[in-house]
């Protein structure tokens, strides 16, 4: 965080999860930048990132006690591809990438080292 702001830009974050479970994480974890309720992946839809959990995944998921029903207040068991995006004071997109694997996370560092790169570029 201290990098990205450093850099002159915040973060912000999505999850579907229901707020009162946003607040839980950030608590938990620590968190130092806003993490944002995204209700029924609305946001996240229009960016074409959502994809419906399959059954047995659900049931993996629900095996270790995680109700999407629940936790993101629908019952859709859909989910946002794991993306970032770079959008300047202007709201244009200098950077966006998206991964369909979603156990794959973008890098923290990744993300400052592309925010460095628009910069110097801009």
């Amino acid at each position: 965080m201290q990098a990205i702001r450093s850099a002159g830009a915040d973060l912000l974050t999505m999850s579907p999860q229901r707020p009162e479970y946003n607040r839980t994480l950030i608590k938990k974890k620590k968190l130092t930048f806003d993490l944002i309720s995204d209700p029924g992946n609305r946001v996240a839809k229009t960016y074409g990132l959502v994809f419906t959990l399959p059954e047995d995944l659900k049931q993996v998921y629900l095996g270790f006690g995680v109700d999407l029903s629940i936790y993101n207040g629908d019952d859709s068991w859909t989910l946002p591809m794991p993306a970032r995006f770079i959008i300047d004071g202007s709201g244009i997109i200098r950077y966006a990438e998206a991964n369909p694997d979603y156990t794959a996370r973008p890098e923290p560092e990744d993300t400052v080292s592309v925010l460095r790169d628009i910069l110097h570029t801009v």
